[in-house]
């Protein structure tokens, strides 16, 4: 069978369908996630998923075939060699990018973020993550029109950059010698149209 050339090229932008497949599949979503942690062989990430080798190591040369992770080193272990990879940066997305992109593509990005949350959020809270005082998680239901959704917007926005600054900020004083003390932390903010679940609950139920 003849491979085309375009299968082997990374996929360069939202709107490529492979974004879509890529992201289709939640041991993909979950590989995605600790590679964007850690470095990791597929025999690693078979141990920390509790997967079968065989189906990691393919959903791996999958991502890494698109150019969502990249090779970073190989190791001989018994003979063998082992491939380790690390998730690529994430590139940022512009407001007319993700506005030009076909919605098949955006919800296959939001799902496995979402899965990324719930996972991260759920084995954090098992493990004692929201046990501080001042630990938060809020569900807000809000009613906006348009000027309201653009002040939550820019809220959320002028929140983003105060993050940054807040990293920026740790790194620069490690870079100065200071001995700093760091604790993983985890931060999720969404701004959404929402459907209301009381609105879902009157939806018709669909055909057996």
């Amino acid at each position: 069978m003849v491979k085309h050339e375009h299968m082997n090229r990374p996929a360069e932008s939202l709107g490529d369908a492979r974004y879509a497949r890529a992201l289709s599949h939640p041991l993909r979503v979950r590989i995605l996630a600790v590679l964007e942690e850690r470095t990791a062989s597929p025999l690693e990430l078979s141990r920390l998923l509790k997967a079968d080798i065989g189906v990691v190591a393919y959903h791996v040369r999958t991502l890494h075939r698109l150019g969502l992770i990249e090779l970073e080193r190989e190791t001989k272990v018994r003979g063998a060699t082992q491939r380790h990879y690390r998730a690529v940066e994430r590139r940022s997305v512009s407001v007319e990018e993700w506005e030009d992109t076909a919605p098949v593509a955006k919800q296959a990005m939001v799902e496995a973020a979402l899965l990324q949350i719930y996972e991260y959020a759920r084995r954090s809270n098992a493990a004692g993550g929201f046990d501080r005082a001042d630990a938060h998680v809020t569900r807000s239901a809000l009613q906006l029109d348009e000027q309201g959704w653009e002040r939550l917007r820019d809220a959320m926005a002028a929140v983003a950059s105060e993050i940054e600054a807040i990293e920026r900020d740790i790194h620069n004083r490690q870079e100065a010698g200071e001995e700093v003390q760091l604790e993983d932390v985890g931060f999720a903010m969404m701004l959404f149209e929402a459907l209301p679940f009381s609105r879902a609950e009157q939806e018709p139920a669909p055909p057996s």
